[in-house]
């Protein structure tokens, strides 16, 4: 039975009991539950604080687990990634007094305050960087620079708009762009089960992606549609009652569903219908 660690609460957790229920995996409807045995699927979940995911999984105590990027490389821990996820995403950035740094190297021989020390510590060593000190703090640690415990913070940023409004601007390069993840141990064999887990994670992350796209085109401009339209491997062409039409039918990637539609139409594609795929293997 593949045992696997997933997020308790916070961020990670509700996206990650979706996208397992919709790989057909059965979820918890009490969160008080902390382990649930899906035997139908011959596995078992473990639901832990999301920094413990990766530190059990490093540790075999658990086969496989999702987390952050960000918390698996904090961790320390024995774990690696096995496949992102594309959700939970963020980015972590340097951030000071507005004015004062421009650049990581900066850094050097200063405080830096953050919630991820290993991460940060790795991220500036790769740098050549020697800080003065690297201050864990849980929280907000915007304001660790105005209470004196650090020169330079390191943070989740999406917009900024709290670091500027307390007085701070962002400097340097990425840190980290992060995501949710599946782990596993790094210098074990793949468990059985895993294989079959992955397929149904990346169905279900083809399945958000993409959209299967039908039309009918007249034969004359059939290679022009299928350029615009070429699929993952191939589109679908089928003949028409009408021997002067055919049909296609392809997988389009979501984001660009109607700019895809428009220069169909534009060719001479008619009846264009777009649908949502639930699950998929490929």
């Amino acid at each position: 039975m593949l045992r696997i660690a997933v997020p308790n609460k916070g961020s990670l957790s509700e996206p990650a009991a979706e996208m397992l229920r919709e790989a057909g995996y059965r979820q918890r409807r009490d969160a008080r539950e902390l382990v649930l045995p899906d035997p139908d699927n011959d596995v078992e979940f473990f639901f832990l604080r999301p920094r413990d995911v990766a530190v059990y999984v490093g540790a075999g105590t658990v086969d496989v687990g999702i987390t952050g990027r960000d918390l698996l490389i904090d961790s320390g821990s024995a774990a690696t990634e096995h496949l992102p996820l594309n959700f939970a995403r963020s980015t972590f950035r340097f951030a000071s007094t507005a004015g004062r740094l421009t650049d990581a190297s900066e850094v050097d021989g200063l405080r830096v305050a953050t919630s991820y020390p290993v991460l940060v510590a790795g991220h500036l060593a790769s740098l050549g960087v020697q800080p003065a000190a690297v201050v864990r703090l849980d929280g907000a640690v915007e304001s660790a620079i105005r209470l004196g415990v650090a020169d330079v913070i390191a943070d989740v940023v999406e917009t900024g708009t709290t670091l500027r409004a307390a007085g701070l601007e962002i400097f340097g390069e990425p840190i980290l762009r992060s995501e949710a993840v599946l782990v596993r141990r790094a210098d074990t064999d793949i468990p059985p089960g895993l294989d079959v887990l992955t397929r149904r994670l990346q169905g279900v992350l083809t399945a958000r992606e993409y959209v299967l796209m039908d039309y009918d085109v007249p034969l004359s401009v059939v290679d022009a549609a299928v350029r615009i339209t070429p699929g993952l491997e191939s589109p679908t062409v089928s003949p028409l009652h009408d021997k002067e039409w055919a049909a296609v039918r392809a997988m389009v990637p979501r984001a660009q569903t109607n700019k895809v539609m428009d220069d169909l139409y534009d060719v001479g594609a008619r009846a264009i219908i777009v649908t949502s795929i639930h699950a998929c293997r490929l």
